[in-house]
């Protein structure tokens, strides 16, 4: 059986882990061991921030909301309790970008809600 040699397959593994650690600090982008934790490191922090980006948003969200609604003189709770009591179904996404960009519909919501 002929011999076979790796050294392409090891080489070409070796530039993947390394493209992949392009910009990373020190020994991070250098040295294939090191690169390689970095690389699993990376991805757990990618994964954990994926899922804080919506809590986040979120309150950004309600922050936007809260201002424009205390301009016209409600609370964000009182406003959130009074879509619900009034069956208007806009989420926390929709109503902070009322707010920010079309704040004369937004108050138009508003004064649906106060009726």
């Amino acid at each position: 059986m002929a011999r076979v040699k790796r050294g392409t397959i090891k080489n070409k593994r070796r530039k993947n882990i390394l493209k992949q650690v392009k910009g990373y600090r020190f020994d991070r982008s250098s040295k294939e061991r090191i690169a390689k934790v970095a690389i699993k490191h990376a991805g757990v922090h990618a994964f954990r921030h994926r899922r804080a980006k919506k809590r986040d948003f979120r309150q950004l969200f309600t922050l936007r909301i809260n201002a424009a609604a205390r301009e016209t003189g409600i609370s964000y709770s009182k406003l959130i309790n009074a879509l619900k009591k009034s069956k208007i179904a806009l989420d926390r996404k929709s109503l902070a970008s009322l707010a920010k960009d079309y704040p004369e519909a937004f108050t138009r919501v508003l004064e649906q809600v106060k009726e």
